[in-house]
């Protein structure tokens, strides 16, 4: 079989990114410490500007976007508190329960709307202080918002959501694992989205293009104690700034260009929208992420598809019953016309 790519597509993730040359030159020079004795300046530079490009007092580096919110959210609660958050949120579909099996919290779980959004008047009804239940301690919520297509979460939203929570004394957390991508789209600074939250993580690793690493933002006592946190999990690293120096080049160099993914998002939306048997609204699309169905009369399955696909060189996820694709550096507007071209002689031989 006759493969038309000339190298693999590889759209599963933002997480595939390789390193730039500017991060491995930066690793390579990298001045290190042991960062558990908090002796790591290259991670203390890295964590410093991590905290003012978010408007936070202080910042933790961290191996992981799922340690981010482990260490976030242990913090945050007791044992027997519960965290209510979206029923497609990563925590809840994605992290292997690890917040009630580490931290003994519970999960309070509400329907995600299309847009990422959860109602309101949901929200305030779930709130609970009862001698009879767990006591709300936060609110959790994802932006972007992976499994709804990358939806920006609207500030009009956001800020409706904080006022809910300062009402009720429930602390406001910001999976923000993608947070750079919602502020390209919406074209403000990401200090603006996070000014609503207590605490705000976000990662490197995705479309920032650093091999490692994720990070917690909060105010410089929180973020005491997340150290704490951090430690228990076993995510103290050493000589880390050799890591941090890829983030940093990431924060300084990578942010501006992530509205080349959105573009090549749209224009990948925009073309699978035209394949007969495709089922998907290029409108909801608004950062880096494309989900699709497939109409039944194809007669594909979705895992039938990505293994066809996979064997012409382009790379695809599964989301449930549905398809992914995550546009990020390395992937150019030639790619995408080269993948949908598969795409459909694909469907076509169906």
């Amino acid at each position: 079989m006759v493969r038309e790519a000339e190298r693999v597509i590889d759209l599963r993730s933002d997480t595939v990114t390789q390193p730039t040359p500017a991060m491995r030159r930066a690793m390579a020079r990298a001045e290190v410490g042991d960062d558990v004795l908090g002796e790591d300046p290259t991670v203390q530079r890295l964590e410093s500007l991590a905290a003012e490009r978010v408007g936070k007092e202080a910042a933790l580096f961290v191996p992981s976007g799922i340690m981010a919110n482990l260490v976030s959210l242990i913090t945050l609660t007791g044992r027997h508190d519960e965290v209510i958050l979206g029923s497609e949120s990563h925590l809840y579909t994605s992290e292997v329960g690890g917040l009630g099996f580490l931290g003994g919290v519970f999960l309070h779980v509400l329907p995600n709307e299309p847009d990422g959004t959860i109602a309101l008047e949901r929200l305030g009804r779930a709130i609970r202080n009862s001698v009879y239940t767990p006591r709300t301690r936060v609110i959790s919520l994802e932006n972007t918002h992976n499994r709804c297509s990358g939806a920006v979460l609207p500030m009009s939203y956001i800020q409706q959501v904080a006022e809910l929570a300062k009402s009720h004394r429930v602390w406001l957390h910001l999976d923000g694992a993608r947070l750079f991508n919602a502020a390209v789209a919406l074209g403000i600074p990401a200090v603006q989205i996070a000014a609503s939250f207590d605490v705000v993580n976000f990662c490197f690793s995705k479309g920032l293009c650093a091999p490692v690493g994720s990070i917690v933002c909060g105010s410089a006592a929180f973020i005491q104690e997340a150290r704490r946190t951090r430690r228990m999990l076993g995510g103290g690293m050493r000589q880390a700034g050799v890591l941090a120096a890829a983030c940093i080049v990431a924060l300084e160099q990578m942010v501006e260009r992530l509205i080349e993914d959105h573009e090549n998002a749209r224009r990948l939306a925009e073309g699978l929208a035209n394949i007969p048997g495709i089922v998907i609204d290029p409108a909801r699309i608004q950062t880096n992420i494309v989900i699709f169905e497939l109409a039944a009369e194809t007669g594909w399955t979705p895992a039938a598809l990505q293994a066809q696909l996979k064997q012409q060189g382009v790379l695809l996820s599964l989301s449930g019953e549905r398809l992914r694709a995550v546009t990020h550096y390395g992937i150019t507007h030639r790619d995408i016309d080269t993948a949908l071209r598969i795409i459909e002689r694909v469907m076509k031989r169906g």
